[in-house]
């Protein structure tokens, strides 16, 4: 029987309404498998790289601490790349020696300590309070702020408001921290120019000395970051901040031109207090030659300022480490700014002391 061309119209809407549903189903799956599988490619690569080079699923170095316990007092190391441990593993940078000199002490009810890096590579102190709020859930009891070198350059027209983890929308939705566009991206430009220093002097370059099969495979882990950078701009959309600014530096009364400096560091302590945790801030090993002098300068205007503020709160301290580490020792820094894995046994043994007396002001809770 021939249906009727009324019958026949309905029938063809009726297959493209299915047509198109199972369109988007397939693209909806599509999709999400595709997610699925670069958050397992994600992941592995998470658990790879975290105690070498990278930092865990949360964004920060190590791997991820465990629940807090009530007789636990916790430390967090903010600041760039020298408290990151850059140029060594993750177990020889400052916190982790910090934590494992402060095992077995007993102080103030506290009978377990802990140490978290919250460091990450050319961050300055703006990035302090960011990352202070973006880690409560750490309960964290004191805040060791240690960076200055990285605003030693002190440029009022173009400050450092580098917040690593804030260019990432998906962590700042969920607190996840992909890492695969930085390993993808970092190994195509090791494929092609046997380092991933020139990884964007080179880009747009015409490359010679790679084959062509090591350029293909490049190019693929190439494309495969633009995947996770196109859906990281998608989801930007829906997660954008507004445009990162510091403002009121008259406020501080530091000379120019550290007043965004001490800004930045004044706001994160004033943070740090109202949210019940201890603050520390410390002054690196000196700098070498001219930006020495531009770095001592720095660190006296903001441990001034800090005296003025907060000298008299028993949850504040300052600690000059200006002079623990001769950077021109080559056993002590590498590089003459970043520590060995001795220069960072020198930091932390400096701040066993200083931590257990912060630790004895603020007392465990009673069970």
């Amino acid at each position: 029987m021939i249906p009727e061309p009324d019958e026949t119209s309905q029938m063809v809407r009726t297959r493209r309404v299915r047509r198109l549903a199972f369109a988007v189903i397939a693209v909806v799956l599509a999709c999400g498998a595709s997610t699925l599988a670069l958050l397992a490619v994600d992941v592995h690569l998470h658990s790879k790289y975290e105690r070498s080079a990278g930092f865990n699923v949360w964004g920060y170095r190590g791997p991820t601490v465990a629940r807090k316990r009530q007789d636990e007092y916790r430390v967090v190391l903010i600041g760039g790349s020298s408290a990151f441990g850059y140029g060594v593993d993750w177990q020889e940078s400052i916190a982790p020696v910090l934590e494992s000199r402060l095992a077995g002490q007993e102080v103030g009810g506290f009978k377990h300590f802990s140490a978290v890096d919250l460091g990450y590579n050319n961050e300055g102190a703006y990035s302090f309070k960011y990352t202070l709020a973006d880690y409560q859930s750490l309960h964290y009891d004191l805040a060791l702020l240690y960076e200055g070198y990285n605003d030693t350059m002190a440029d009022p027209e173009h400050p450092n408001v580098a917040v690593f983890r804030h260019d990432s929308p998906v962590f700042r939705l969920t607190g996840y921290l992909p890492i695969f566009p930085i390993v993808f991206r970092e190994k195509a430009a090791s494929m092609l120019y046997g380092n991933t220093r020139d990884l964007y002097s080179f880009e747009g370059k015409t490359v010679f000395h790679a084959g062509v099969g090591t350029r293909t495979a490049a190019e693929s882990l190439k494309m495969a970051a633009e995947v996770g950078d196109s859906l990281s701009r998608q989801l930007d959309r829906v997660t954008a901040e507004p445009p990162r600014k510091i403002t009121d530096l008259a406020a501080t009364g530091c000379r120019s031109p550290w007043q965004e400096y001490c800004r930045n560091v004044l706001v994160a302590v004033e943070y740090a207090l109202a949210h019940d945790t201890q603050v520390m801030f410390v002054t690196q090993p000196y700098e070498l030659e001219n930006v020495g002098l531009r770095h001592r300068e720095q660190q006296a205007e903001a441990s001034a300022l800090l005296q003025r503020r907060f000298g008299g709160d028993p949850r504040f301290r300052y600690l000059n480490l200006g002079s623990s580490v001769d950077l021109a020792d080559l056993s002590l820094s590498f590089d003459r700014m970043h520590l060995t894995a001795e220069g960072n046994r020198r930091v932390a043994a400096n701040l066993v002391r200083p931590v257990l007396d912060m630790a004895a002001e603020r007392r465990a809770p009673a069970k």
